[in-house]
């Protein structure tokens, strides 16, 4: 049945995940190490930054550092959704063409790495917001863990098209390191947001909409519903397209897989 085969597809692609210690040392390592290193370094000076995703003309004022805080919680969950979802599709290519042979439809594999993917960044996006809490406390703490999630949702769906595009694993992991280092690491800081002089760039990038989020959120009591939708939106086109991929190489594989005698 194909409820069973998407069950234990599941099951395999977790305890396969579970088994790579990087993978899981990088979910808890890294959202401490981002918080530590701002919590040592930024001052408590007081900043204003835009929120665009509310108008033009809205501005947030607080510290520096718990500015700081919310986004590096953003870039730690981007970069190790992508992280995840790259590993997910590249580094079990095998596993994937043995359940093919075994009777498995491509579409049962996505569904099983979507969910395995979809836990895990949910672990992860609470947990960086349970470690968030511990530094100061944000207007809206569940909307700031949703801004969390939004990103790893994104930026998952980026590392899974990542991983069905490039054959080599050193071509997909700099993809990935590259553009969450230009995007989420870097041009989606407010305060860099507020001085920039072309806009239009940032806003195209994969993080704007969850950044957007996460920012409102923890600083202010606007509204966030606009940003959700847009990170939907833009997660939902970036996993159309990496579905598409990934089945096409299986469907090929398949195909080559029950033409041989």
């Amino acid at each position: 049945m194909t409820w069973t085969r998407c069950r234990v597809a599941f099951r395999m692609t977790a305890l396969a995940l579970l088994r790579n210690r990087v993978a899981i040392t990088l979910m808890i390592i890294l959202p401490i190490l981002f918080y530590a290193l701002i919590a040592i370094t930024t001052s408590d000076a007081v900043i204003a930054f835009l929120l665009p995703s509310v108008s033009d003309n809205t501005f947030v004022t607080v510290s520096r550092k718990r500015e700081g805080l919310v986004f590096m919680g953003l870039a730690a969950v981007g970069f190790i959704s992508a992280f995840l979802a790259f590993h997910l599709i590249s580094r079990q290519a095998e596993v994937s063409r043995r359940l093919l042979v075994c009777g498995y439809r491509a579409w049962e594999l996505v569904v099983a790495r979507l969910a395995v993917l979809a836990c895990a960044v949910a672990l992860v996006s609470v947990f960086s917001g349970l470690l968030l809490r511990g530094f100061f406390a944000p207007r809206h703490l569940a909307a700031v863990v949703a801004g969390f999630v939004l990103v790893g949702l994104v930026y998952g769906c980026y590392g899974l098209l990542a991983g069905s595009l490039f054959k080599r694993e050193l071509e997909g992991i700099f993809s990935i390191v590259l553009l969450t280092n230009i995007d989420v690491g870097w041009l989606q800081n407010p305060i860099f947001y507020t001085s920039s002089h072309n806009r239009g760039v940032i806003h195209a990038l994969p993080a704007y909409f969850p950044a957007q989020v996460s920012m409102t959120a923890a600083f202010s009591d606007f509204a966030v519903g606009r940003a959700v939708m847009g990170s939907l939106g833009y997660g939902g086109a970036l996993l159309i397209v990496a579905v598409a991929v990934f089945w096409s190489r299986m469907h090929v594989r398949a195909s080559v897989t029950n033409s041989l005698p």
